[in-house]
């Protein structure tokens, strides 16, 4: 009986470390079996990759935003030879796809509104999606959005920001916060946007 409850007891001081680690603004990342800190401030959650300035020599010219949904990366290519690497969520095995379009709009902490396709396949599994959710820092799409030609698709920050570097959407592209709005801070509407399978 006394293993039992210290069994619980142990148990019981792991979730609430759990939970008041995610209070504190932390959250585990299964990549590094850690827990990490979120950035500073509501839109600044941290991303398991890190971006960075690397070299580019490929055919797209400076200001195009290259998906390229295998590696699970974004490039904003850069005049000089260069380009800004983030780590991104691409979509789930059969939900994902390619094209080449414009960013047709941009938002600051937009509002979710599911579509139905994806309302209806939610609703198959037992998870009740709202038709309308207001941004803010629990709405999955983040802190920004750019909008993607007239897709449904949109490239957008997270709630979630552990996800990135894996195949997890319904096929938008997902940033941390801190690297959409970086992203979102440095390119303009009309970019050209080219996702490759």
């Amino acid at each position: 009986m006394l293993k039992m409850i210290g069994l619980l007891a142990a148990v019981a001081l792991v979730a609430g470390t759990s939970a008041a680690s995610a209070q504190a603004g932390r959250f585990y990342d299964p990549v590094t079996q850690r827990w990490e800190s979120y950035g500073p401030g509501l839109g600044s959650q941290k991303s398991p990759v890190e971006r960075e300035l690397v070299s580019y020599s490929g055919p797209y010219a400076p200001g195009t935003i290259v998906v390229d949904t295998k590696e699970r990366r974004l490039y904003h290519v850069l005049e000089g030879g260069k380009a800004m690497k983030y780590g991104v969520g691409v979509g789930k095995e059969g939900m994902q796809w390619s094209g080449v379009h414009k960013v047709t709009r941009k938002a600051e902490w937009p509002g979710w509104t599911p579509p139905p396709q994806m309302r209806a396949r939610e609703r198959a599994k037992g998870r009740i999606l709202p038709v309308y959710m207001e941004g803010g820092i629990n709405n999955p799409l983040g802190a920004r959005a750019l909008y993607i030609g007239s897709t449904i698709y949109r490239i957008h920050g997270t709630n979630q920001p552990w996800t990135i570097g894996s195949a997890v959407s319904s096929g938008c592209i997902r940033m941390a916060n801190e690297d959409v709005e970086h992203l979102y801070d440095n390119v303009e509407v009309g970019a050209t946007v080219v996702v490759k399978r």
